[in-house]
């Protein structure tokens, strides 16, 4: 049976169910066809408050810039098409993303929105996106807790929803690499939350333990602990028993901090620390103070990244130091890859054979193929559909007089990117 557009609107689920429609009818609110002014509106949702505010703190600088880049229209099909950017925090909870990425998707009738900062932000804001048939773009989680996270079926893919970054696959050859350079015992005492990063990290066919094995490591994983824990006495006393000269996993930054203040004050002292996600700003690495000297962590994007903007013609190193000279802060890695998501926005709006239509914007997505800042996004060429995937390198923080410098000691796997220091010991 055939569907009709105009009896069953696919565009938003006749808005916010019976009062929004009583207020706007589905057969009106599902087209902008009748508009004045041709502007489309882009939803964007990212952790501005909570413990991964961390991901979130250039937001400020790159809207800005996005902003002005986008003042005086896109061009689409011969029409000048004004960009709406309506900005949400998520508060770093899965249930709030999910609730704002409903309301710009019912109430502010978004044609597309994007998300970033881990799978507790990606994925529930894409599950809406995929319920109500909205574009959705989303980016800073890897790939395998956003698409095996909401069930995806690698044949089938998603309709709406699309992403682009790294898989666990890079990130554990970025930590073999590392610590096959340390030459130290092969040990590793694993910190994995009850997230969907530390279930992803952790699952034995997807994550860690498998590879670990394959290379000759012994894994020591005590279990799934809850967030924003405030002991971790078991896992220490686990990785002394077992002699852990290595400590890996995924937590976000409180969890890291108390895990190794409390290390120092039980007597443990592994020689290398490879996490996932504390590591990753400075802010964070800065209140370790001379602990943080050697910690390891994977590397997404830095201003040594031989990539250029398409908006702008900026290049890593342009938009790292811009936000530095603007805010007196560090370059933080979300920096690059939020510049992305606007790219990647910029030229679906550009492609788009009707910016009117949902299924219109999702095939201009799904067509992409693009360079960025970031790299190549390219939905042709990912591992499973509905994913692009990105360069990952490898970097330690060696502190250079008061301040902490994020160097590059791995990239095996891409060459392409310089390597900026050499690995040491902690």
């Amino acid at each position: 049976m055939i569907k009709s557009k105009l009896l069953i609107p696919t565009r938003r689920k006749f808005l916010a169910g019976t009062a929004a429609a009583v207020a706007a009818p589905a057969i009106l609110s599902s087209t902008r066809a009748y508009a004045q002014n041709k502007t489309l509106k882009i939803g964007f949702v990212s952790p501005k408050t909570g413990p991964l505010a961390g991901f979130a703190e250039a937001d400020d600088y790159i809207l800005e810039g996005i902003r002005q880049n986008f003042a005086g229209g896109i061009e689409n099909n011969g029409s000048t098409w004004g960009v709406e950017i309506i900005t949400r925090d998520s508060q770093s909870s899965p249930n709030r993303a999910a609730e704002v990425a409903a309301d710009l998707i019912l109430g502010e009738e978004v044609d597309l929105i994007m998300a970033a900062a881990t799978p507790d932000t990606t994925n529930p804001v894409a599950d809406q996106a995929e319920i109500n048939e909205v574009p959705c773009i989303t980016t800073d989680a890897p790939w395998q807790p956003y698409f095996f996270g909401r069930n995806g079926n690698p044949a089938e893919g998603f309709q709406s929803t699309y992403h682009f970054f790294w898989g666990l696959e890079d990130v554990i050859g970025v930590f073999l690499d590392i610590w096959g350079q340390s030459g130290v015992a092969k040990n590793v005492g694993g910190l994995f939350p009850n997230d969907a990063d530390g279930n992803a990290w952790g699952d034995p066919d997807l994550g860690l333990p498998t590879p670990l094995a394959a290379n000759g490591y012994n894994l020591v994983d005590t279990g799934r602990y809850q967030p924003l824990s405030d002991d971790f006495s078991n896992q220490i006393a686990a990785f002394k028993e077992a002699n852990c000269e290595i400590v890996t996993g995924v937590m976000i930054p409180p969890d890291f901090g108390t895990f190794w203040a409390q290390a120092a004050q039980q007597g443990f002292a592994p020689k290398v620390v490879t996490v996932g996600k504390a590591l990753l700003f400075p802010s964070v690495i800065e209140s370790y103070g001379d602990r943080a000297d050697g910690l390891t962590s994977e590397v997404w994007w830095s201003p040594n990244h031989p990539f250029n903007s398409s908006l702008t013609g900026a290049s890593a190193k342009d938009l790292a130091d811009g936000y530095t000279a603007a805010t007196d802060r560090p370059w933080t890695q979300p920096i690059g890859f939020k510049h992305a998501l606007f790219e990647v926005a910029a030229d679906v709006i550009k492609r788009a054979e009707d910016l009117d239509d949902y299924e219109a914007i999702s095939a201009a997505i799904a067509a992409t193929n693009m360079d960025t800042i970031v790299g190549k996004v390219d939905w042709s060429s990912g591992p499973v559909k509905n994913v692009s995937k990105t360069p990952l390198v490898g970097g330690q923080w060696q502190k250079e007089g008061d301040t902490f410098d994020l160097k590059i000691v791995s990239n095996s796997a891409h060459p392409d990117i310089p390597l900026t220091g050499d690995l040491k010991l902690i």
